[in-house]
């Protein structure tokens, strides 16, 4: 039956346009000028080379250097934003040399602050669209230079495209006037102007320096249709390094006259020591000494050592007697502070449409009701936190993987006391990211480290154990749900009551103590209140908990757990109606022009999956769909249960409207699933006497290869606006395979790790 199509972006924006936060307030007073201004190129000619933006150079001897402005943390980001500079400047990819952006306002994120406006990426309107300018606007007033929220390629569409097409048409304006032709007789290809009348060419090389003096405005760029580099497949640009083992990351990271460090912070989370005794540390053949640390984000030790096996060693010696945590300090406080706080007014409703208590006082229909719940989850990056720091004279010189260098260059320039002009961030490769490394701590330690250590570099490493108990955690969250749902047809009413500490809140805290905070935290209900259902009587609400353990962004934020609690209450609903889980979704949809690529999902990876099929005994098939960082994702997950559980194959359909690189997009789609699928089997982080419990992989699992399933994708461009890659991949994993145990079993999960109730098979 046809839903109702009234739209919620307007009440949205009343109810939270006053409420964006200090941040965003305070950047809007900064005044128009701040957001139209020309930011500042941070790059500079070396002899014989021309900057044309900050995003390209050109040498005299042909050398192209594209300066891609985002983290390489293995999603392929490098290799895409240079592809878009070689589509409009006519090159292969292969002809070009990549380095990393410096930290630059030049570099900022417009699209990643886009992302956290508060209407439903489908809401398209003119309130909705104008928060969306908003954001976007704030990205280049305070220069955020990050890499997240799966948005560089977002961000890159126009900003590289751009930068090769007006480089492309200086070089064409430079040999006109040599000629003396007319730009519009010439062409170019494989790195060269060509004036086809008479036969004549020039390399880029030969025209740089006169192309970088000359003005243009920006050129028409070509259209989708046009393409000969982008929407192809392109050879990975850092691939070879890393296959052979090259020293591209920063615990690579080898300098004259090193020494090297690790820390040992406090493990109850914003506590001190109570009492040290660094004797037997210092005493440890190896260490040089032992210092304090004190910043904003923890406090401890560091050991500064001869190599890291004795630094770790010394750490390992340090008998110190740590502080209370003032936080709940086990489990079942937690799981207590979660249930007050659903229990209680909710913090904020982004979603709240309609008459819901007239619908549940008199309800037209099945009363569902349920209750789901996730714990905090770690990071647990293949390459533990790092970071090597020298402070020599009044330069702070630091080497590391970031997601934030624009970041790790002001918090670390005010702990050492000196203007951020004087410190050097050395980007280098991040061996696994998720958000973990847009943090500033790992590099805040390795400067009060250099700082005592008269002027040599320091490499900081944290030993796993380190790693895994002083992460800022993916929170715990508690939902309570409840729909009225006819007899075979869509739910009349849906209340969600979502509760979990601040994300956002947590990240300003510790990372800018100072800037106060309002408005809500959209990454609570992210996933939950913005999906693509049309229901007449909807609310969506979020309940802040009080609880003080450091929590961050994690792959897909807040729809890492609200894909889970939506998607896996949807089954639940579908069940109450009678209608199996795919024809219960498209219900929900109705007929909403703006949702079709959700139903075009859903219907190919229906079709992918041969779900309408009877399954052989043991099989179970379940099928999600979660709309996150602007792209539709439907899957579909097969399980044998014949004996354990095992993942044997799924199926996506993906609608991100453009794929730049469809070979890289498949990749990011299985990285995600897997990741998805790794909280399900077996992840959490437990806390006993305030401290976390989990050490290493080995009580903290990721999906084994031999656990891997068979992937099958399809990619769909429908849809009218670009959406992202790198998070899409990991919300709908758990409810899928979710519906697929129930399919199988008939048992429902409503809590994961999924091992709490089942057992996989372990391969």
């Amino acid at each position: 039956m046809a839903r109702n199509r009234r739209s919620t972006a307007g009440k949205i924006v009343r109810r939270t346009f006053l409420g964006l936060g200090a941040a965003a307030i305070g950047g809007v007073a900064l005044g128009v000028w701040a957001v139209r201004r020309e930011v500042d190129n941070p790059l500079s000619a070396d002899a014989g080379e021309a900057v044309f933006n900050p995003y390209l150079k050109i040498a005299e001897d042909g050398t192209i250097t594209v300066i891609t402005p985002r983290a390489e943390m293995g999603q392929g980001v490098h290799t895409t934003l240079a592809a878009m500079v070689a589509e409009e400047l006519d090159v292969a990819t292969t002809d070009l040399t990549l380095e990393t952006g410096p930290p630059s306002a030049a570099y900022y994120n417009s699209a990643m602050m886009a992302e956290s406006a508060f209407p439903p990426h489908f809401e398209r309107g003119l309130a909705a669209e104008a928060q969306r300018t908003m954001m976007e606007s704030m990205g280049k007033v305070l220069g955020l230079q990050v890499t997240g929220g799966s948005s560089s390629i977002i961000d890159g569409y126009d900003k590289m495209r751009e930068a090769g097409a007006t480089a492309r048409a200086a070089l064409v304006s430079a040999a006109a006037a040599r000629w003396g032709v007319g730009a519009d007789t010439l062409q170019t290809a494989q790195g060269r102007v060509v004036h086809p009348a008479s036969d004549r060419s020039f390399s880029y090389g030969e025209l740089a320096l006169d192309a970088a003096t000359v003005e243009v405005d920006t050129p028409r760029l070509r259209a989708r249709s046009d393409w000969k580099v982008l929407g192809k497949s392109q050879p990975r640009a850092e691939i070879e390094r890393k296959v052979t083992g090259a020293p591209i990351f920063g615990i690579d990271v080898d300098l004259p006259s090193m020494l090297y460090g690790t820390v040992a912070i406090s493990p109850r989370f914003g506590a001190k020591a109570i009492s040290v005794n660094m004797d037997a540390a210092r005493a440890v053949r190896g260490v040089q000494d032992v210092v304090e640390i004190d910043t904003q984000t923890g406090s401890g030790f560091g050991i500064i050592a001869d190599n890291t096996w004795a630094a770790f060693e010394g750490a390992r010696a340090l008998e110190v007697e740590w502080g209370p945590a003032t936080y709940p300090a086990d489990d079942a406080a937690i799981d207590a502070a979660l249930i007050s706080a659903i229990e209680a007014e909710p913090s904020h409703a982004l979603m709240d449409k309609g008459d819901v208590d007239a619908a549940f006082a008199d309800p037209q229909g099945t009363v569902v009701e349920a209750e789901y719940a996730v714990p905090y989850l770690a990071h647990a990056t293949m390459e533990p936190m790092n970071a090597t720091a020298q402070f020599a004279g009044n330069t702070l010189t630091i080497w590391t993987g970031t997601q934030a260098p624009g970041i790790v260059q002001s918090r670390c320039a005010l702990l050492a006391g000196i203007d951020k002009e004087n410190v050097v961030v050395n980007q280098l490769f991040l061996g696994g990211g998720f958000g973990r490394r847009g943090e500033v701590d790992y590099s805040l330690y390795a400067t009060a480290l250099a700082m005592h250590v008269q002027g040599r570099p320091i490499k900081v490493t944290w030993t796993r154990e380190e790693d895994m108990r002083h992460d800022t955690y993916r929170p715990a969250a508690l939902g309570r749900f409840r729909a009225v749902v006819p007899a075979n047809d869509a739910a009349t009413a849906v209340e969600m009551k979502i509760a979990a500490p601040s994300i956002i809140a947590s990240v300003v805290g510790r990372t800018y103590p100072d800037l106060p905070m309002g408005g809500p935290d959209k990454s609570i209900t992210d996933g939950a209140y913005n999906q693509p259902v049309m229901i007449d009587n909807h609310r969506v609400s979020g309940h802040v908990a009080d609880i003080a353990i450091p929590t961050g962004f994690w792959r897909s934020v807040g729809n890492s757990y609200n894909g889970f609690f939506h998607e896996g209450f949807m089954d639940e609903m579908a069940e109450a109606s009678g209608l199996d889980p795919l024809a219960f979704r498209l219900a929900m949809m109705g007929d909403d022009a703006r949702l079709a690529p959700a139903r075009l999902c859903l219907e190919k990876v229906s079709q992918m999956s041969g779900f309408a099929q009877p399954r052989a005994a043991g099989k179970g098939i379940g099928i999600a769909h979660v709309l996150s960082f602007g792209s539709w994702v439907a899957m579909a997950v097969q399980v044998d249960t014949t004996d354990d559980i095992r993942i044997e194959n799924v199926w996506i359909a993906a609608d991100p409207g453009t794929v730049l690189d469809p070979r890289n997009f498949r990749d990011q789609m299985i990285s995600g699933a897997i990741f998805g699928f790794g909280q399900a089997l077996g992840q959490e982080i437990n806390f006993a006497d305030g401290r976390v419990q989990q050490e290493n992989f080995w009580d903290y699992p990721m999906l084994s290869m031999g656990q891997t399933p068979k992937f099958e994708i399809e990619i769909l461009q429908n849809a009218d606006h670009i959406g992202g890659a790198g998070e899409i991949g990991t919300p709908p994993a758990a409810p899928a395979l979710a519906g697929a145990i129930f399919d199988a079993t008939g048992q429902r999960l409503r809590r994961m790790p999924f091992t709490r109730d089942v057992a996989f098979r372990q391969v």
